[in-house]
């Protein structure tokens, strides 16, 4: 772990006018630096390693939904969290991927300082590039601390965004058949 990082975790709370040599505040910066670079750990993963070669012929061309996948990632205006959940979905064309790779690409992409506009389209992109399919569709919704502790203060806002590629953008009953069956 960065000894830098901790040393700027030191700075802000002494310029927050803590005392860092307080019981409760010991180990405090380490701490920080470690759940950070745990927060952020998706810098260091590349779509290939994550995917692993779990790449499968398969002759099933019906869509493949993976439902509810957690996420929790660091918005990059003010590096607060946002918690939700994510749809994805794809129209297999001779390939299907492992079942667990799609969390594990959501997490990599989540593991970063994001916007989830952003993230909603890299996720698709991802899907859509390592299983060539014929469509992606990914629906995220979350609720962001930024707005939620801070700003506006609104505790019951969430935001949604959608991204749909390929037959699921061309096909307004692919597009429903997705948005019908994650419906909550």
């Amino acid at each position: 772990m960065s000894d830098n990082l901790e040393k700027h975790y030191s700075n802000i709370l002494t310029d927050l006018g803590e005392d860092i040599s307080r019981d409760g505040l010991i180990d405090t910066p380490k701490r920080a630096a470690k759940a950070m670079k745990f927060l952020t750990q998706g810098y260091d993963l590349c779509l290939n390693d994550v995917v692993n070669d779990a790449i499968f012929d398969s002759d099933n061309d019906d869509m493949v939904i993976v439902k509810d996948i957690e996420l929790y990632s660091l918005c990059e205006h003010h590096m607060l969290p946002f918690i939700g959940k994510c749809h994805v979905a794809y129209l297999p064309t001779g390939k299907v991927i492992g079942l667990s790779k799609i969390a594990r690409i959501v997490d990599m992409f989540a593991r970063r300082l994001q916007i989830q506009e952003n993230m909603t389209k890299q996720i698709a992109e991802a899907i859509m590039e390592v299983t060539n399919a014929a469509g992606v569709g990914v629906i995220m919704e979350a609720k962001h601390m930024c707005m939620m502790m801070r700003g506006v203060e609104k505790q019951n806002s969430a935001m949604i965004t959608s991204v749909m590629l390929g037959a699921f953008r061309q096909k307004p009953a692919t597009r429903a058949e997705f948005l019908n069956l994650v419906k909550n």
